[in-house]
C-alpha cells in the first residue's frame, strides 16, 4: 500500500519538482512549542516532515540538533510524546516521518515500533545507524505494517554496496551529502550531485539530501538534481536563537517560506 510520502513524491514528480522536507526534534523547545514550530514549518510551505527521536548518544547529529535533543531529554521526552507529535503533525495535512536511532525501536518493540507509526499515520521511519544486515526483523514488520524504510547512504558507501542498501529502501534513499555531521554550511557538499547520480543508477525510488542546507540559494541548487531537500539545524537555529519562543516561531515560518520559494523556483 502507497503511503502518504509514497503519493507526495509522485505528485510532485508530476509537478516537476523536489519536495521539501523539514527536520524538527520531538519535544523541542517544549512538546506544545514543538508542534507550533512544525505547523510554522507546514504553513511556510514544508511538505513533509521528519521527527527526529531524541537521542542520548547521536553519531550523526552535529551541535545544533545535539542541543535541541539535551533540552527535549532534560524535559522527559517519551516515546509516547514522540508519536503524539507525528499524529499532530500527519493531522496537519502532510506525510510524517520519525527520525530515529536503533536503540530506541529496540527498546520499545520492533514490531511495536512499526505498529504505532502505522496507528498514527506516519509514512516510515529513518534509521540512520541501522546496517542492512542487522534488518531482518524490521524489514519484516515495516512490510506487515506498511511503513517506509528510509535507510542513509554516504559518499563512502562502496559501488557494491550501495544497491545492496537502496533495494532495502522504501519512500526514498536519504543521500547524506557529506562526510560528518548535520549543520548548516555555507555552501553544499559537491559530493552530493555525484552521490545522487550514483543512487539513481541503483533504485527508481525518489533521492533526498540530507545535511548543510540552510538558505533558499541552496535548496534551489539541490532542488534541481534530487526529488528532496532535508532542512534540519536550520530550522532549530532560529528557535535557539530568538530572544522569545513566539519570534522562533514567526522565523521558522520565514525560513520555511524561503525554502519553499527555493524548491518552486
Amino acid at each position: 500500500m502507497a503511503t502518504a510520502l509514497d503519493q507526495l513524491f509522485v505528485r510532485l514528480r508530476s509537478e516537476n519538482r523536489a519536495a521539501l522536507i523539514g527536520y524538527m526534534p520531538a519535544g523541542f523547545p517544549t512538546k506544545e512549542l514543538c508542534i507550533a514550530a512544525i505547523q510554522a514549518m507546514v504553513d511556510g510551505g514544508v511538505d513533509a516532515i521528519e521527527i527526529g527521536y531524541p537521542y542520548s548518544d547521536p553519531v550523526m547529529d552535529g551541535p545544533v540538533i545535539q542541543a535541541a535533543a539535551e533540552q527535549s531529554l532534560s524535559q522527559g521526552t517519551s516515546a509516547g510524546d514522540v508519536f503524539d507529535i507525528l499524529e499532530a503533525t500527519v493531522k496537519m495535512g502532510v506525510p510524517a516521518v520519525v527520525m530515529t536511532y536503533w536503540n530506541p525501536i529496540e527498546r520499545f518493540g520492533v514490531e511495536k515500533f512499526a505498529l504505532e507509526i502505522t496507528k498514527r499515520g506516519g509514512s516510515g521511519v529513518i534509521t540512520p545507524d541501522l546496517t542492512i544486515e542487522e534488518s531482518a526483523d524490521w524489514n519484516n514488520f515495516t512490510s506487515a505494517h506498511d511503513v517506509n524504510r528510509i535507510y542513509v547512504v554516504a559518499p563512502s558507501t562502496g559501488d557494491l554496496r550501495l544497491p545492496q542498501v537502496t533495494k532495502q529502501c522504501s519512500g526514498f534513499v536519504y543521500a547524506a551529502s557529506l562526510m560528518g555531521v548535520t549543520g548548516t554550511r555555507t555552501s553544499v557538499s559537491g559530493n552530493a550531485r555525484s552521490l545522487v547520480e550514483r543512487i539513481r543508477t541503483t533504485t527508481d525510488l525518489p533521492v533526498s539530501v540530507g545535511l548543510g542546507v540552510s538558505t533558499k540559494e541552496q535548496a534551489h541548487e539541490v532542488a534541481q538534481y534530487a526529488d528532496g531537500v532535508i532542512v534540519g539545524s536550520a530550522f532549530i537555529r532560529q528557535i535557539q536563537e530568538a530572544p522569545t519562543s513566539e519570534e522562533g516561531i514567526a522565523n521558522v515560518r520565514a525560513l520555511a517560506t524561503s525554502l519553499a520559494e527555493g524548491v518552486r523556483r
